[in-house]
């Protein structure tokens, strides 16, 4: 089977924070790629990857470099596949299949979710302890403080659980964040070595239950 991808590498070295930012695109010329040049493009993609690695910082309050993960590149890739996106270790995989199907402002949802992917890049995880929805509901968290929120999302107070994750946990932790400011920052710091429940009742005084 024949494959035909086009690859494009740009480099950006921010003196600032001295992370370098690949975009690569395999996905061909495939409906959903054209789109991504079109309405989104590498030079974008590029520039927004620089952004949301600083708001993250702010977010996070990591304004020197000893609290932040020792990431020295994050590579996004442009791909047919399914699903939206999703990240591993400093590699950031989007969708071009999703982009092509979505009915609305397309490079609004792309940037909301490089805000959700990248910050999977730098947040800390509990050594592996912490709860997965509670890892996605920081990402959101992150993407809700962003504003690039999309309309599908529930609405403070809905869902099942505190660690349902995505939206759910989100806006939970927003409600977290209104009681303590720079809450989600110092979970976060926290989570650098463990993870327990008991950062709640540490940080608020009161369980998860409770809240």
């Amino acid at each position: 089977m024949l494959f035909l991808a086009a690859l494009v590498i740009l480099l950006s070295s921010m003196q600032c924070h001295a992370v370098q930012y690949t975009v690569t695109d395999n996905a061909g010329n495939s409906t959903g790629n054209v789109r991504f040049s079109r309405d989104i493009g590498i030079p974008y993609s590029l520039k927004t990857l620089t952004e949301v690695t600083d708001f993250i910082w702010k977010v996070f309050h990591q304004n020197v470099a000893k609290d932040r993960k020792s990431v020295t590149k994050v590579s996004m890739f442009v791909e047919n596949m399914d699903g939206v996106a999703y990240t591993s270790n400093d590699e950031i995989h989007v969708s071009t299949t999703y982009l092509g199907g979505f009915s609305g402002d397309v490079k609004r949802e792309f940037t909301g979710v490089l805000y959700h992917e990248m910050t999977h890049v730098w947040q800390w995880n509990g050594n592996g302890q912490a709860p997965g929805g509670l890892i996605e509901g920081i990402a959101d968290f992150v993407r809700l403080r962003s504003g690039y929120v999309p309309g599908h999302w529930v609405r403070p107070g809905q869902g099942d659980r505190w660690d349902q994750g995505y939206d759910v946990t989100a806006h939970f932790l927003d409600y977290c964040n209104g009681l303590r400011k720079g809450f989600v920052a110092k979970l976060n710091k926290k989570m650098r070595t463990g993870y327990s429940d008991n950062y709640f009742v540490d940080l608020l005084g009161k369980s998860v239950d409770q809240l």
